[in-house]
């Protein structure tokens, strides 16, 4: 299913029964409603409630005189506040020749206003407990807090200054490093990431010359370097007006209190131009166009994309259905013709669907060699095998089973409901359009699925992109025939001439920060707990909000058992794949079939320190979705086809790891911090030699000796009691208890001096960066917690000392942090970013600058930002049933008492400065940490010049290169003859120099 879909329909109207007894929510009558005006001139104009027996968002909407639509949706089952303001202005309200613009301005705006000052937007908000961000898409930006409910007031105060009293406050300075970010920001996600230019391709080969979706959201380079401030300003006087905005408050408030607020706040802030909504041509394609390019791939791919419909068209949730039946997921026609039979690693379809148009796109990536010619003949083939055998039943209950369940789901967050009702409000002008939607999947029939294949995929033409490794080998689909034809361009009117700045007048002190109300208090749930006789810990708590179940099967070992069997690395992850395919009763296809229909999750994951199986399940399904749990657990298949797919498919994506230089930092740095000795230096899905020698019956005696009930626990969170689970978790009692040896937690051990680690990844847009040591392992309230507090200033906040320097101050990334990650074993402190590539010396120099001084002492300021933080913002930790699930799991897994978090709240309150700074001398050692570099080989003179002894590295960990001699090397200092083993320690043999 695709997500926009799915969110969407996240806040639609459903009994807990079931859809086909969905009822429209109540509203007030619209003529009634009209009369019910405020004082300050602010109109309501719709009330849903809720009617007993629903599930249903009720919510008030008004409309204040400078035409801000402000939504309020009272939720007291958690106590916190989510604020978004949505303007209705994306990409696609660019013009050519200036794309980027609407997500530039996006990060302009946490830059300060005329009453908040540069960079404490995020100061501010995380300083009061919580959360927030902006993101922009084609059609919309948004911005957006989570708040302990008692911070509701200053929420608003800092949306409506962004949105009355930004311009004056933006800096050509600003704009530079701003300009630079949002460069580092394209880099990563783009130039630098595996495919990154596939949407860009697609996007202009499937739309015309001109059309508000045929550049990316992000814009080009050459678009970025020659805007200009006032360029940036204009588009704000443009789109940024009150009229083009809604506000929604969702979560612990009072509707009367909300729109008070907003009326002070937002009421003063003059009316922007009108905006009228846009119109566009849905592409018509004559002919199949073909494109290609070349990346750094292992894996080819083929993408065939179908012009479809915009959001909110009748036929886009049909359109939906005919991608889940043709490509989402085991049981569908593209899994069964690629993926089952080993043409390729992955074949997908999916539906993507936007205000001005939609898609269809067909993904495939075969193994290495594969011709990209053979793939879009399957694809074909796929398409006719489909023409012949139409839509069943169960193709249809699976897709409606699958959609009711994600709806119930997506009723946990308030974020979500919120982010949702203001979507449906900026593009349909109603929140409440969703019911119409639930009543449209209720009614969907086979006939409607067939009707819209035939009318948008049979027989119609095609964009082809075909992706090609740079190491060649691979030919594309078909050659190019398809050039950008720009002769038929109109540019279209100005847009943004005679535009003014008028600032409100105000009848109070803006420039005044709004106090709060008393911390809000958070309660820990009512909590159950068993021990069943073969040693299996249950912990669970009932949570009615939702008709809905989660479970976490925490199974302790993971990875860290192959420290026995080295040899054997990656085992404990091919174990729990190959535990997500067939059982005794079920093939792979009849158990995803059966998930389906019931809308339920039982995913078996591998992870370092165990594997753990997650359940979701609406409540009224749970017993037969414990019945499979049952068969997916205790009753595996291990069937050989599957297990010769599953290996293969794991040695291809070992294989392609030193394509991404992310993953080629991440395996070079543990190999330093855990030596070749330690099964940790390996990654979890092991080497191309270790998981070539995984058998079949390796996985068999694996899970044999390894799954079992005395070292694993089960978390329950959702609408069920105890007395009523019990029984049904009846099977679990005959899980065998079985004598299973934790490996003894690894020593934490340090290099003997700082050293820098180089690998070349030729071509690197960006340099990835690792600085660290092993340090220690997770306590809640003993060193690692006070660890933890001492580096939340320097690297784990949006606003600390790292992430401000590299980030704000120097623009040298996209983001930056530093933070201790330790389990029941110890973990490593680690500092890291991706960085421009032109900055990766000073990047360097910039992190070991903030780690060596930052022992020197915190301010009076940073001391109270860590306190007020971190003590508000567990009004946030709790909400979701993952979130309640994670924080039980904890209890157990560490034998913690439930007062813990008061005790943690203890030790932040009498928290000094001088805590603070003898944790960080003693957990900060700037002198002996592991430097890891990965890009470009043209950075490593800079890399030389900064002092420290460089080893280079290959992407497997062995020396390719002498270590410089530093400039701190005294003259009678011996040079070192170094090699970097399997494991990651270092040898040195001493010549004379």
């Amino acid at each position: 299913m695709n997500l926009r879909f799915l969110s969407t329909l996240g806040l639609a109207l459903i009994t807990t029964a079931s859809l086909a007894q969905q009822k429209p929510a109540a509203k007030a009558p619209a003529a009634k409603a009209a009369l019910m005006t405020t004082p300050g001139g602010t109109r309501l104009v719709e009330k849903v409630t809720r009617k007993p027996g629903e599930l249903v968002v009720p919510y008030e909407k008004y409309v204040l005189p400078n035409g801000l639509t402000l939504i309020v949706a009272e939720d007291h089952s958690d106590p916190l506040v989510h604020v978004d303001v949505t303007y209705h202005v994306g990409s696609a309200r660019e013009q050519v020749g200036k794309s980027g613009f609407a997500h530039f301005f996006e990060h302009m705006m946490f830059q300060g206003s005329d009453n908040v000052g540069d960079q404490q937007h995020f100061k501010l908000v995380t300083a009061a407990g919580g959360t927030m961000n902006g993101t922009t898409n084609t059609d919309r930006t948004n911005y957006f807090e989570t708040l302990p409910s008692n911070q509701l007031e200053t929420g608003l105060w800092l949306e409506a200054d962004r949105m009355g009293f930004l311009l004056d406050a933006v800096s050509q300075k600003k704009f530079e490093i701003q300009r630079s970010t949002v460069k580092n920001e394209r880099g990563q996600r783009v130039d630098n990431a595996p495919y990154g230019q596939v949407g860009e391709y697609i996007s202009k080969t499937l739309y015309p010359y001109g059309h508000p979706y045929s550049w990316s959201v992000i814009g080009s380079l050459e678009d970025l370097d020659r805007s200009n401030v006032d360029d940036l300003k204009n588009f704000f006087l443009r789109w940024y007006g009150p009229n083009n905005a809604t506000l929604t408050v969702g979560g612990d408030v009072q509707p009367a209190q909300v729109v008070k607020l907003a009326e002070k706040y937002f009421g003063p802030i003059k009316r922007g131009p009108a905006v009228a909504k846009a119109k566009v041509q849905t592409p018509v394609l004559a002919a199949d166009r073909y494109v290609s390019y070349t990346d750094n791939v292992r894996f080819p791919m083929l993408q065939m994309v179908f012009p479809t419909v915009p959001e909110g068209h009748p036929d886009e949730l049909p359109l939906h259905a005919v991608a889940e039946i043709l490509g989402g997921g085991k049981n569908s026609l593209l899994y069964k013709n690629m993926v089952k039979n080993q043409k390729a690693v992955q074949a997908a379809t999916y539906q993507q669907v936007s205000e001005l148009g939609g898609q269809m796109t067909f993904i495939t990536l075969p193994f290495p060699g594969k011709g990209l010619d053979s793939m879009e003949y399957i694809v074909r083939n796929t398409l006719a095998e489909f023409e012949k055998r139409g839509v069943n039943d169960a193709d249809l209950q699976r897709f409606k089973a699958q959609t009711e369940a994600q709806v119930v789901n997506s009723l946990s967050s308030v974020q979500v409901k919120v982010s949702q009702l203001a979507a449906n409000q900026t593009y349909f002008g109603n929140p409440n359009r969703l019911p119409v939607e639930a009543r449209a999947l209720q009614a969907l029939t086979k006939a409607d699925v067939q009707r819209v294949y035939d009318k948008y995929l049979r027989g119609k033409k095609a964009v082809i992109l075909s992706v090609l490794p740079k190491t060649g080998g691979v030919v594309a689909a078909k050659p190019d025939n398809f050039t950008v034809d720009k002769a038929s361009y109109q540019a279209p009117k100005d847009e943004y001439a005679g535009l003014k700045y008028v600032k409100a007048t105000d009848t109070f002190d803006r420039g005044k920060q709004p106090g709060a109300g008393a911390n809000p208090v958070i309660k820990i749930p009512a909590l159950y707990r068993q021990e069943m006789a073969n040693g299996l810990k249950v912990i669970g708590t009932r949570n009615s909000e939702i008709p809905t179940v989660t479970m976490l099967l925490t199974i302790r070992g993971g990875h860290r058992l192959e420290q026995a069997t080295p040899a054997k690395a990656g085992v404990a992850s091919l174990t729990a794949s190959l535990l997500n395919e067939g059982s005794e009763k079920y093939t792979g296809e009849q158990f995803s079939a059966a998930l389906d229909k019931l809308g339920s999750t039982v995913q078996v994951s591998g992870g370092d320190d165990r594997t753990t199986v997650y359940v979701q399940s609406l409540t009224k399904n749970l017993p037969a979705t414990l019945a499979l749990l049952d068969q997916r657990l205790l009753h595996p298949r291990f069937d050989p086809a599957d297990f010769d797919r599953l290996k293969k498919q794991a040695l291809e994506l070992i294989a392609n790891q030193n394509t991404q230089p992310v993953v080629i930092a991440n395996k070079t740095y543990n190999r330093l911090l855990y030596g070749q000795n330690d099964v940790m230096s390996i990654a979890s899905s092991g080497t191309a030699a270790t998981a070539a020698s995984i058998t079949l019956d390796d996985v068999k005696q694996f899970y044999q000796q390894n799954y079992a009930p005395n070292v694993s626990f089960l978390t329950v969170v959702g609408d069920v009691d105890q007395a009523a689970l019990t029984p049904q978790l009846a099977f679990l009692k005959a899980w065998p208890r079985k004598n299973v040896t934790l490996p003894a937690a690894t020593a934490a051990t340090q290099p003997d001096k700082t050293r820098i680690y180089f690998v070349n990844k030729d071509g690197a847009a960006q340099s990835e960066i690792r600085v660290g040591y092993l340090a220690l392992p997770y306590d809640a309230t003993g060193e690692y917690y006070r660890a933890y507090l001492a580096n939340y200033n320097l690297g784990q906040a949006f606003n600390s000392r790292i992430n401000l320097n590299l980030r704000e101050n120097k623009g040298y990334t996209y983001g930056a942090s530093s933070g201790f990650r330790g389990s029941s074993y110890v973990g490593p402190f680690t500092a890291q970013a991706g960085v421009r590539a032109d900055a990766t010396a000073a990047s360097v120099k910039e992190f070991m600058s903030e780690i060596k001084n930052f022992p020197n002492g915190i301010s009076d300021e940073e001391l109270r930002f860590v306190q007020t933080s971190i003590g508000q913002g567990d009004a946030l930790k709790y909400e979701t049933g993952q979130q309640k699930a994670g924080f039980l799991s904890r209890i157990v897994e560490y034998d913690l008492p439930t007062t813990y978090v008061d005790e943690q709240n203890q030790i932040l309150q009498k928290l000094t400065k001088e805590d603070v700074q003898t944790s960080a001398k003693k957990y900060l050692p700037a002198d002996k940490m592991y430097i890891v570099v990965v890009g470009d080989r043209k950075q490593l003179p800079a890399v030389q010049a900064l002092g420290y002894e460089v080893v280079e590295l290959d992407m497997d960990g062995n020396r390719v290169a002498e270590a410089a001699k530093t400039a701190s090397d005294a003259p009678t200092t011996e040079k070192m003859k170094t090699k970097m083993e399997d494991g990651g320690k270092m040898k040195t043999k001493s010549k004379k120099g």
